[in-house]
């Protein structure tokens, strides 16, 4: 069952404080959701949770509203419960009162007491009061600490009491800005409060013994910052820029500035107004445009923005706050740049009324005249370029006006030839336009029509002949010197007295020839259908004529003569070639009969064999077998191998026929059980004729021969290898016997030397080896000597190979040697060399100042080197 607060709420609110109740709703833990509507929603507003704020201030002097209704409804059943809230002006101390100011003193707060239900065992508290927040101003001066508000319970009269406050501002950051008086209760605030840092702050009270036990129920406290007008607007920039076309109308909407104030907009601190401070310049009127003062929308007031006069406006805009009283508000500026765009409202004109230009007859894609305009709008605008036609003078189209990009100018061009014995003059008329329309309130100027008169120079032109080409159809045959036709060219230059003359140009067989004078054609040989140089029966030649102008002109004309066949050819076998077997098979030669003429010059043709030669027609016979194809076949039973030349007399069928005797080149062979030849010349009938044997042949010598060439030249090659060899001086001969060394010796220190060391292995004595005792550890052990090849005193240069092969074999097999690749090791060689390092000698150049005269003491094998580093400089 709901339970809801009845009359005894009757607290109020005095002073200027707007008090506030909480009204709780009991439901019974049914946990049903619960809407509150109230009976004065015009002095008072429920919340969701129940709290009931009053809208306004009341004066407890004068009359309180009558109780104020409370309904609650459940959003599910709709079922509704009702409370009244009374308001009586307060009785005892006004300190008792939560959000009550007493009469002398701070604002005192009490904490609510705790009391129980009668006839309910459940203990409930009390309907807390909502506090009213505190207002700090912000800024204040001081003196700091300054008291806020006094805060007490009503068990302080029968034992002490401490109080605390928690929150963001007293002991969470930033912290110290509020105290309290743990005894006294009494909340202060340490320092100036800024609203635009924190615009309030929420704070709780708490109330405990000595033993720190809680006594009370923690209070919410809220401080409002009270704000001060202590920031100046600010404009979101100091640099607008707008736009608005020229000619717009008195309020056209142009830009809207901002300005920001970061005081409470709630305020009239933070409520801001515009207003425009100056104009530049000031023409046609100083007051162009206004600015609304609310929004700080710039619109335009007064008509007459025109960009060719004045492209650009500069306003210094105000911004005040204090709703814009001048006398408390803060003031700021910023700089308005208004460009004026261009529209269409100046047309193009012409320069000049008339232009003037000419043109040579017969020329395409010439400039014949420049058509210049001025436009005072802004230039490379759409506005500004410019845009021409023709609308008069040119019905056939043969001029165009393009505008030159660049210029703006208009390019009068012809695009149609022009002949000068057609039309001489020309007289155009121009408009000039712009890529869009003027502007609806102007009008065409007069000035944006001219005209363009344009001479045509007359030019020698080519003649022409005509028809070209010309057809005439002949039968072929025509003897020499007959007369075909008359080609003749025109002058279309009729203003001219000239003469053309006529020449042939192209007339591959010969044939033709042509009058310079008069034209007339003639024949210089016969005309031959049959000719490679006639395709389709058409036989093509070319002439020109030339006429006497300055410069001369010429042009060409092709004659096309469709010769007609008559029958000039005789027929002929075709293949000229063939093989038959010895013995009569079913398998006769089948011929064709060929004739170069048309029907019905041509076939069907008639085969015969003469009747002058019996030996033919004793041994062959001859069968039609269509219009063009006969068969030959033997008439006998055997015929001996061989080639046999057989005439055949072929006739066609002309209107005079033509028969002509040819020689079918038959080979008579013997055959395998396929039909086919089986003797050698089957290779020439089967297409090897002699050329062809004679040129593989001749491929085959010249291949031979040069193989046989490139062996001599690998002989001489190798033999002047050799004899190089055999050229070389004993004496310059380096090379020598390869020695076997036991050890290098000392250095200069050391002059006990054997020279034996340096003779050839086979005259060392036994007697030279070292005594046991004395030989060093890391010597090679002692054991026999291999015995190694010894050159002869004068060796043949050729057994230098095999001397160096001998020498290396006995080196392999020797068990003294160390292993190949390793360090060797000699006898020592004495504590220091008076000759220094070898890294001394560079070069021949950085030896010049040493003396190399002793190398010719060392023998004809050291004499070379004496004459290269000796004293010498020759």
């Amino acid at each position: 069952m709901a339970d809801l607060p009845g009359p005894e709420f009757t607290r109020t609110g005095v002073g200027n404080h707007y008090l506030r109740r909480r009204v709780k709703f009991i439901d019974c833990d049914r946990g049903v959701q619960v809407r509150f509507q109230c009976s004065k929603p015009a002095d008072f507003r429920v919340e969701m949770d129940g709290v009931v704020h009053a809208l306004h201030s009341f004066n407890p002097t004068t009359a309180l509203p009558s109780p104020v209704v409370i309904t609650a409804q459940d959003e599910t059943t709709k079922e509704r419960w009702q409370t009244e809230v009374r308001l009586t002006p307060p009785k005892g101390r006004s300190a008792q009162l939560p959000g009550a100011s007493a009469p002398d003193g701070p604002l005192e707060i009490v904490f609510p007491r705790r009391h129980a239900d009668s006839g309910s065992a459940l203990s409930r508290v009390k309907r807390d009061w909502v506090i009213p927040p505190i207002n700090v101003p912000e800024n204040a001066r001081g003196p700091f600490p300054q008291l806020l508000v006094t805060i007490r319970s009503d068990h302080d009269k029968h034992r002490s009491l401490r109080y605390s406050v928690t929150g963001p501002g007293a002991d969470q950051p930033p912290t110290g800005i509020f105290f309290i008086n743990p005894v006294s209760g009494e909340l202060s605030v340490s320092q100036p409060l800024d609203r635009e840092h924190i615009p309030n702050f929420h704070l709780r009270a708490h109330a405990v013994d000595l033993n720190g036990n809680q006594v009370e129920n923690p209070i919410d406290i809220v401080i409002n910052v009270i704000d001060m007008n202590d920031n100046r607007p600010e404009f979101v920039h100091q640099m607008w820029n707008g736009t608005v076309p020229e000619g717009s109308k008195p309020g056209t909407s142009v830009m809207t500035v901002t300005a920001i104030d970061k005081d409470d907009p709630k305020t009239q601190n933070g409520q801001l107004r515009y207003k425009i401070l100056s104009q530049t310049p000031e023409n046609p009127n100083p007051s162009m445009f206004t600015i609304n003062n609310k929004t700080g929308n710039i619109i335009t007031m007064a008509a007459g923005l025109d960009r060719e006069k004045v492209p650009q406006y500069t306003l210094i805009i105000q911004a005040t706050d204090m709703e814009g009283t001048q006398l408390y508000g803060l003031s700021n500026t910023a700089t308005a740049v208004i460009r004026v765009t261009d529209i269409n409202d100046n047309p193009p004109e012409f320069t000049s009324d008339m232009f003037y230009g000419e043109v040579p007859e017969n020329r395409v894609n010439v400039i014949v005249a420049n058509l210049t305009v001025t436009d005072k709008d802004q230039p490379n605008t759409p506005a500004w370029n410019a845009v021409y036609k023709i609308t008069g003078g040119d019905p056939t189209g043969r001029f165009s006006v393009p505008t030159d990009p660049m210029t703006n100018e208009g390019l009068v061009t012809v695009v149609k030839p022009i002949d000068y014995e057609i039309s001489r003059t020309f007289v155009l008329t121009v408009v000039a336009a712009n890529e869009v329309p003027l502007d609806q309130n102007i009008h065409r100027s007069r000035q944006s029509t001219a005209t363009v008169s344009i001479k045509v120079i007359d030019v020698n032109e080519s003649p022409y002949f005509d028809p070209n080409p010309k057809n005439i159809r002949l039968e072929e045959g025509m003897v020499t010197d007959s007369m075909l036709t008359t080609f003749t060219a025109q002058d279309p230059d009729r203003f001219m007295q000239q003469s053309i003359r006529y020449s042939k140009l192209y007339d591959p067989a010969g044939w033709l020839r042509i009058d310079p004078g008069n034209g007339r054609v003639t024949t210089m040989a016969v005309l031959d259908r049959e000719s490679p140089y006639v395709s389709n029966n058409m036989y093509n030649a070319t002439f020109l004529a030339t006429d006497n102008g300055s410069p001369p002109a010429s042009g060409t004309g092709t004659l096309q003569i469709f010769l007609l066949d008559i029958n000039d050819n005789a027929p002929y076998v075709f293949p000229s070639e063939a093989e038959v077997c010895e013995k009569p098979e079913p398998n006769g030669i089948n011929i064709t009969a060929v004739d170069p003429d048309l029907s019905p010059n041509a076939g069907p043709f008639a085969f015969d064999l003469p009747d002058r030669q019996p030996d033919v027609t004793r041994n062959w016979t001859i069968t039609r077998l269509s219009g063009d194809v006969a068969q030959l076949s033997l008439r006998i039973g055997f015929l001996e191998s061989g080639v046999y030349e057989i005439p055949i007399v072929i006739t066609d069928s002309g209107n005079l026929p033509m028969f002509n005797t040819s020689y079918l080149r038959v080979k008579v062979c013997q055959c395998d059980h396929n039909g086919d030849c089986t003797d050698r010349q089957h290779i020439v009938a089967a297409g090897l004729g002699t050329g062809a044997i004679i040129a593989i042949l001749l491929c085959i010598i010249v291949l031979l021969i040069l193989v046989l060439l490139f062996v001599v030249w690998m002989k001489r090659r190798d033999k002047e290898r050799q004899a190089k060899q055999l050229l070389i001086d004993p004496e310059d001969d380096v090379r020598d016997n390869i020695l076997k060394y036991d050890e290098e010796g000392g250095g200069e220190e050391d002059q006990d030397y054997d020279l034996s060391q340096l003779q050839q292995p086979d005259t060392m004595e036994p007697e030279a080896i070292k005594p046991v005792g004395i030989r060093r550890l890391d010597e090679r052990p002692l054991h026999p000597e291999p015995q190694y090849p010894v050159r002869s005193a004068a060796p043949h240069p050729g057994d230098i190979g095999d001397f160096i092969h001998e020498g290396l074999k006995a080196a392999d097999n020797d068990p003294t040697a160390p292993p190949y690749d390793s360090l060797l090791v000699f006898d020592y060689e004495g504590s220091g060399s008076t000759a220094g390092s070898l890294s001394s000698i560079n070069s021949s150049s950085s030896g010049g100042d040493q003396d190399y005269d002793y190398l010719n003491d060392w023998g004809p094998r050291f004499r070379k080197l004496a004459d290269m580093y000796g004293g010498n400089d020759e």
